[in-house]
């Protein structure tokens, strides 16, 4: 069986926190954030044309919400409730990376910066998303369609970023395989397809929203210096929908749906930033292929 379109999948991929590594809060009083959240919402691409439909919904459920876009940090406590109860329930697979960067602080990468981008670390933590999202296409696309299929891959645009330069980052780790020190090669590149990765405005689609509602409940959980005390709640109402492993209901998000970056004991978190992790299924992963990273973490 096979579709009319290049594609058979959509990710859209947001962040919630920034990628900078001179200066980490809480070490430092006015360092960058603690955390960097990246997250993708995947879909099918038969339901492509739903999403926006799906976004409007939910602002219309919204009480006194005029904003034209959805924006997490936009909504008080009982709509991001509201929000996070209704993406619960939409058709779609939900994944984040976490990354708690103080052990990350100060830390240069020789071999990636080869590639020119001032945004190493944030195409250092693509990488470990689309590791999960493309492996999720990869045996999706044997069930839905009973062979490969592609995954169009859609990025919020953010400041600082050439997404040509990440697309030759992609192409630089997927020569190198795993010949490299950091043993890059674990994206099934099957499922990509270069020129099906763009960059749009946050407003301009619907599905980018979504992703930043999930990178933002999950940082929400985690943060306790840049947005106030940690709150899980939010995050935790998304787990009906975060992958699991094969979407087997035996398996955890842990590892998979949910990755933290470096172990929950080597994060060396304090307990309430423990909690949303434990609710996911840590300190058990369920899939963790990625055994190195950019400083022994």
């Amino acid at each position: 069986m096979t579709t009319s379109k290049p594609y058979s999948y959509v990710a859209y991929i947001d962040e919630a926190g920034d990628d900078g590594l001179r200066r980490v809060r809480p070490i430092d009083s006015h360092g960058s954030s603690e955390w960097l959240v990246v997250s993708a919402v995947v879909v099918r691409a038969s339901r492509e044309n739903e999403v926006k439909d799906w976004v409007s919904d939910i602002r219309d459920g919204l009480w006194r919400y005029n904003r034209a876009t959805l924006h997490f940090k936009d909504l008080n406590e009982n709509k991001r409730l509201f929000v996070c109860d209704q993406l619960a329930g939409l058709n779609a697979r939900y994944f984040v990376v976490c990354s708690n960067k103080k052990n990350m602080r100060g830390y240069q990468n020789p071999l990636a910066e080869q590639v020119p981008s001032q945004c190493w670390f944030y195409n250092w933590m693509t990488r470990l998303l689309l590791e999960r999202v493309t492996d999720f296409v990869a045996w999706r696309s044997e069930v839905d369609f009973g062979e490969p299929q592609k995954v169009k891959i859609e990025f919020s645009n953010r400041g600082g970023l050439s997404y040509s330069q990440m697309k030759a980052y992609w192409r630089w780790i997927s020569y190198q395989g795993e010949n490299t020190f950091l043993r890059f090669g674990r994206i099934n590149w099957d499922a990509i397809d270069y020129e099906l990765a763009k960059v749009y405005p946050h407003y301009d689609r619907a599905g980018l929203q979504l992703a930043d509602v999930v990178a933002s409940a999950f940082f929400k959980a985690v943060d306790k210096y840049n947005t106030g005390s940690c709150d899980p709640r939010f995050a935790a109402k998304l787990q009906p929908r975060m992958a699991r492993f094969r979407d087997r209901p035996a398996n955890s998000p842990s590892g998979y749906g949910v990755k933290l970056m470096p172990s929950l004991k080597g994060a060396r978190l304090l307990p309430e930033q423990e909690q949303i992790f434990r609710y996911y299924g840590y300190p058990t992963q369920w899939w963790a292929p990625d055994s190195s990273n950019p400083s022994s973490r």
